[in-house]
C-alpha cells in the first residue's frame, strides 16, 4: 500500500462534504478504535488542536472510527474535562459499515476487539499516493508532533528531491540519494560522524 495511489481516498472524498478541502493537499487520515474511550480522546484533541499547524503546510487531518455520526456529535458535546472532545477543528468520519477501515487494512478481525479499528495513521500526498502507514495496537497513543514532522519531511523530499535522515526537522541538513553527491559526502562528514560520538 505504501507508495501506491490511494484510490479509496478518491472514493472516500467524493462521498463526504469536505471534498474541496482535500484536493491538491496532503491528507493525514487517522483511525481510532471507539468514541467515549480513554486513549482516543487524548489523540483526537491533539490532532484537532494542531490542525492549524497541519493546515499551514497544506495538509488536511481527517479522523475516522466505526462509530456513527450521532455518536461523534455527542462526543464533541462532552467536555474535555470529562474525557470528551469539545469543539473539533477536524472532520470525523463515521465508518459504521466498517468498509473504510477494512479497505485500509486496519480493522481488527479477531479477539475481544473484533470489529474496531487499530490506531492507524496514513499520510497521503497531494497526488493521493500513500506515503506512510503506521499502526499501533490499542493501548498506546500516537505522537502527533511526529506525524506533523513526517508530513513536512515528505513535502520537503517532494519539493527538493533530497532525502531526509533520521530525526530530520525543517532547517536540518539533508542528502541526495547519490553516493557521489558532494551534499551527501558533506552530510556524512559533518553530521553523521558527529551523531555517533
Amino acid at each position: 500500500m505504501v507508495s501506491r495511489k490511494s484510490s479509496y481516498l478518491t472514493l472516500l472524498v467524493r462521498e463526504i462534504i469536505f471534498l474541496k478541502y482535500c484536493i491538491g493537499k496532503y491528507v493525514v487520515l487517522f483511525f481510532y478504535p471507539l468514541d467515549f474511550t480513554f486513549v482516543c480522546p487524548t489523540e483526537i484533541v491533539q490532532f484537532s488542536d494542531k490542525s492549524k499547524e497541519f493546515a499551514d503546510i497544506g495538509c488536511q487531518v481527517i479522523g475516522a472510527s466505526v462509530d456513527s455520526h450521532f455518536t461523534h456529535m455527542e462526543y464533541t458535546k462532552k467536555d474535555r474535562k470529562k474525557g470528551g472532545l469539545g469543539k473539533m477543528e477536524i472532520p470525523l468520519i463515521a465508518d459504521l459499515s466498517k468498509d473504510i477501515a477494512r479497505r485500509y487494512g486496519c480493522l481488527i478481525d479477531h479477539g475481544d476487539d473484533n470489529g474496531v479499528a487499530f490506531r492507524a495513521t496514513y499520510i497521503i500526498d497531494k497526488n493521493q499516493v500513500v506515503r506512510h502507514i503506521s499502526i499501533n495496537d490499542l493501548p498506546v497513543g500516537r505522537n502527533i508532533d511526529e506525524i506533523l514532522r513526517l508530513v513536512k519531511a515528505f513535502q520537503y523530499t517532494d519539493e527538493f528531491g533530497e532525502v531526509c535522515p533520521a530525526q530530520w526537522t525543517p532547517g536540518k541538513k539533508t542528502m541526495h540519494a547519490d553516493a557521489d553527491s558532494s551534499k551527501t559526502q558533506e552530510y556524512w562528514e559533518t553530521e553523521h560522524d558527529q551523531e555517533h560520538k
